[in-house]
């Protein structure tokens, strides 16, 4: 809940940033510490903040803005900081798609990332089996709105980006920032750059099997992964499977829910058969193929559109190639076999 501080022994604890927690990852020798005595040692961060203004364009997600904001920075671009997201775009965001935002400011190297608390919170927050209930209800969100930043208040580094601008996005190497809109084309390395940048750009090239300058687009995939703690909650299954409807995959594919919760609804819904009718596999809830536990690995050499976090070498699988996007982008790609601009289906609609 709002003002509480969230420790656990994952890096994308911090997750829970969206509801306006503290939460951030911790080893084991410091869980030991926290169980035995629910205190940390820390060293204060400096304070980041990203402000996102404007309006998304259709078929833009939390996905895409993140990967976006990643692509800007870079992976080590808020190392030190936490970060605080605000704007427009914040605001309108839905608690799936604030989750899926807060999930990944550790891929900007970030501490911990957080939203304020408003009534997107409140509404998701409001009946939930912890909550608070009746007169505490009250009492609890008269605190939670004194949450929010002063007006006014200093950052020790301010990020502005232009919502209205951002697009579909693709990573296309081995690392988070290495990242492209669907539009664009695989980079040419810039010859100013240093020897060794020069030299990790050619690697993640050679790792994924790409040229420079290549259509992204014209990247064929080999199966397809929408699942992780980034991109599996009931919203993103919803928007994987309207692309999906009535549709068959050209790939064989992973779909693996959030929660057992998730897991219910979802086939309440109709949204399993609807996976399954197109081709893909219904998983029980779990990291799975995200990091190619239980069985559930990419092929060695083999490409995949996923809507995980992490793209490293080896991070679905030995010798496997990943390429983030949003769920609906993956079920685009699932639909042509190849990264697809999801916005193709959107028009057709």
């Amino acid at each position: 809940m709002p003002g509480q501080i969230i420790v656990c022994s994952d890096s994308h604890t911090s997750t829970h940033g969206a509801l306006g927690a503290i939460a951030f990852g911790i080893g084991q020798s410091e869980n030991t510490h926290v169980l035995a005595t629910q205190t940390l040692w820390q060293k204060k961060p400096k304070i980041m903040k990203i402000h996102v203004s404007g309006t998304l364009q259709k078929g833009v997600s939390a996905k895409d803005v993140v990967l976006y904001i990643i692509s800007t920075i870079g992976t080590s671009g808020a190392t030190g900081y936490a970060i605080e997201y605000s704007g427009e775009v914040i605001r309108n965001l839905s608690m799936e798609g604030r989750l899926t935002l807060c999930n990944m400011s550790i891929e900007a190297g970030a501490r911990c990332g957080m939203i304020e608390p408003d009534n997107v919170t409140y509404r998701y927050l409001k009946g939930k089996k912890w909550s608070p209930k009746g007169e505490l209800w009250d009492l609890a969100v008269a605190d939670w709105e004194t949450l929010s930043s002063d007006p006014g208040a200093k950052y020790d580094a301010n990020i502005y980006i232009d919502g209205s601008k951002i697009l579909p996005m693709v990573t296309w190497g081995t690392s988070p920032e290495e990242v492209v809109h669907v539009e664009d084309r695989v980079p040419i390395i810039d010859q100013s750059l240093s020897r060794e940048q020069q030299s990790n750009l050619r690697d993640s090239l050679d790792y994924m099997g790409l040229k420079e300058g290549q259509q992204i687009q014209d990247v064929a995939i080999d199966m397809v992964f929408i699942g992780s703690c980034t991109n599996s909650r009931i919203e993103d299954l919803r928007a994987a499977a309207a692309i999906l409807k009535g549709k068959k995959s050209r790939v064989p594919g992973l779909v693996v829910p959030g929660s057992e919760l998730v897991r219910k609804q979802a086939e309440a819904e109709g949204l399993a058969e609807i996976f399954q009718s197109a081709g893909l596999r219904w998983g029980h809830a779990g990291c799975s193929m995200c990091v190619a536990m239980n069985g559930d690995y990419v092929p060695a050499g083999k490409r995949c559109a996923s809507t995980s976090n992490r793209n490293f070498k080896g991070r679905q699988g030995t010798g496997a190639r990943t390429h983030l996007m949003s769920p609906m982008m993956v079920a685009a790609a699932a639909v042509y076999g190849k990264i697809t601009d999801v916005r193709r289906f959107l028009d057709d609609k």
